[in-house]
């Protein structure tokens, strides 16, 4: 599915103390649910794996063609029983049923403004929503057992409210979560599971560092998964009112998940928004693609490196990781460029960026091919520079936040090798947090739907920002420069 810039918007649930500690926990949704009601599928099974194969390195300069990713689901081979300590990668492994409940191919709901008023009691909502889940065929059972007890939890609420980690710059942002220790943690791990990792590029063609990267940000590689209990946390957001219809189906999710045997209640310990295990999967995304990728008959995404590792190959091959093909590379831009083509929605051939004068860092041509590429400037003209390949837009369907996205991508090139980043002209100009909301109501004044006003420059207010820009002969870079403001205040 391709989004333009312009669709996205930013709905991550990430702890404020991201912010200032690195290694604490975050949470970061995946999609949303849609809300029609299927029955229950047939257990899939990823394509079939070839055990020991040499797994084909990503060429971040080079591309070579797509090797075929089967994502058909089939029923799993039965499994041979695994001889102690060794790898279990002697046969496909087996998949958690999947309930076709949701779709994960959405983009989640707008959220309501983070000053909705929720009505009415959260006793009063449960019991309408167990007689909900009643109607619609769930487990008497596992709705007793998820549901009886439950309280509500004003703190994720509070939490879910603030997420001022988004007001953050995207170097400063970077800075804090693609550090050197994380890159450093993320090579170890893929050569502590190199047999894992060899067998999901084999299987779905993703590469490791991509993996290990989103490992890195979403828990620390484990450290950081949150210690409060899930389904408090999924019952309180479904009660309220800025995010309900998605956390509705998040928790139907959880029921079909203790229903079907995966976890019980006890096991579901996370992060406030609700995520499970250390890539962080939202129920609903676990019912669907949470695969038992080490055999022991049990996917376990908490404390199984094998199924954390093939589990997250299985979302992103879903996604539509594209094998063998980049996903971003940094770049050094000219003084002079049509700015207004950096943008996520426009995409043209390497060959035409090298034309405009777009060059690697090394100071080396790109290659002039027609392999297209957005170019990307989190900063404006003045900061870091990036060439977003195709699989970039798997990055953005993971999560809606470019400066997330961006700084996740950048990481794994980082463990991939590359060198660390270009920083661009010292001391750019920021606009303060009471400045970004001046600017938003300024681009609200004029008819441009910003969203909230909240100071967080997401999508929709860079994209506002370009059209002004365009308007008064200024870069069209879509970056928010106190000289826009300036000219915003004046007519």
């Amino acid at each position: 599915m391709r989004v333009s810039l312009s669709a996205f918007w930013s709905v991550c649930a990430f702890a404020a103390a991201v912010a200032v500690t690195p290694a604490t926990g975050q949470s970061f949704e995946f999609g949303p649910p849609d809300t029609s009601v299927r029955p229950p599928a047939a257990k899939p099974k990823p394509p079939a794996a070839q055990p020991n194969a040499a797994a084909k390195p990503v060429d971040q300069g080079s591309i070579a063609a797509p090797a075929a990713v089967g994502t058909q689901h089939l029923e799993p081979a039965p499994q041979k029983p695994k001889a102690a300590g060794t790898e279990a990668a002697t046969s496909p492994p087996p998949v958690a049923a999947a309930y076709k409940y949701s779709s994960t191919n959405q983009l989640p709901p707008k959220p309501a403004p983070a000053n909705c008023k929720t009505v009415g009691t959260f006793e009063g909502w449960m019991a309408a929503f167990r007689k909900e889940v009643t109607a619609e065929g769930l487990s008497p059972a596992a709705i007793s057992e998820v549901l009886d007890g439950l309280t509500f939890d004003p703190s994720v609420i509070s939490r879910d409210r603030k997420q001022g980690v988004f007001q953050l710059s995207f170097l400063d942002f970077s800075d804090k979560l693609a550090t050197k220790n994380r890159m450093q943690t993320g090579r170890a791990k893929i050569a502590q599971n190199k047999a894992v990792f060899d067998r999901v590029q084999k299987q779905f063609g993703t590469p490791a560092p991509v993996i290990a990267a989103f490992w890195a940000l979403e828990s620390d590689f484990g450290t950081g998964m949150g210690k409060l209990p899930i389904l408090r946390s999924i019952a309180s957001l479904a009660y309220d009112c800025r995010r309900g219809p998605m956390f509705r189906e998040e928790l139907k999710a959880v029921i079909r998940i203790v229903e079907r045997g995966d976890m019980s209640p006890a096991e579901m310990v996370g992060s406030w928004a609700g995520e499970i295990g250390q890539t962080q999967f939202l129920p609903t995304r676990f019912l669907e693609h949470a695969i038992d990728y080490d055999g022991d008959g049990k996917v376990n995404l908490f404390r199984s490196d094998a199924d954390i590792i093939g589990t997250t190959a299985n979302y992103m091959n879903h996604l539509g990781w594209r094998p063998n093909e980049p996903w971003l590379e940094e770049v050094v831009v000219p003084g002079t460029l049509p700015w207004d083509q950096a943008d996520l929605a426009v995409k043209h051939p390497r060959s035409q960026w090298g034309k405009w004068g777009v060059i690697r860092p090394d100071g080396s041509a790109l290659q002039a091919d027609g392999l297209t590429a957005s170019l990307l400037l989190p900063m404006g003209r003045f900061g870091p520079a990036f060439l977003a390949y195709q699989n970039f837009d798997m990055y953005v369907k993971w999560n809606q936040s470019l400066t997330y996205t961006l700084t996740a991508a950048f990481l794994a090139t980082r463990i991939d090798g590359a060198g660390p980043m270009q920083r661009g002209r010292p001391g750019i100009q920021m606009l303060s947090p009471d400045e970004a909301k001046e600017l938003q109501r300024q681009l609200a004044k004029r008819g441009f739907d910003v969203g909230e006003i909240d100071g967080k420059i997401g999508s929709a207010t860079r994209t506002a920002v370009k059209a002004m820009q365009i308007k008064y002969g200024q870069p069209a870079d879509s970056f928010p420069t106190p000289e826009l403001l300036a000219a915003l205040r004046g007519g």
